[in-house]
């Protein structure tokens, strides 16, 4: 009998439609990505002389994707940044995928979809410090789902 199989949390890789100019759809190493969550309302209710509450599933939603990654040169994911401050309304669906330790074995996927950067925060600076510096993109999501 096999036994389950654990995975480590650091080889992932992040797919966004249409971000880079090449439309390669891979972007970036990232340090973190957290925030993957679903929440689904519950609507309690009675009926009649019942003195039980009953429980139903109300509707769902889904947390913010948390990505952080070393700051680089790139712009790739600030000009998708960009347009939303601009009024520009650019949502776009992408893929979360989760490797084995040989970095090519598919472990999961996960798809979301209508994204668009809600939030941009600039790396932190201190000239005392000796760490790299960090920004941090949260994309907003109306759907997550798990494909493989």
């Amino acid at each position: 009998m096999d036994t389950e199989q654990l995975y480590g949390a650091y080889h992932f890789l992040l797919e966004v439609a249409g971000v880079t100019p090449d439309q390669k759809t891979i972007v970036g190493g990232f340090k973190s990505l957290s925030g993957m969550t679903s929440e689904t309302e519950v609507i309690e209710f009675k009926q009649g002389n019942d003195r039980v509450i009953r429980k139903k599933p109300g509707r769902t939603k889904y947390s913010n994707i948390v990505l952080e990654r070393g700051f680089t040169a790139s712009k790739d994911l600030w000009q998708w940044r960009k347009a939303i401050e601009d009024g520009e309304i650019d949502r776009r669906s992408g893929t979360i995928t989760i490797l084995d330790q040989d970095m090519s074995t598919i472990v999961a996927q996960y798809n979301f979809f209508e994204g668009w950067p809600c939030k941009w925060h600039v790396p932190e600076l201190d000239s005392d410090a000796a760490g790299l510096a960090i920004e941090k993109i949260e994309i907003s999501v109306e759907k997550i789902e798990r494909v493989s």
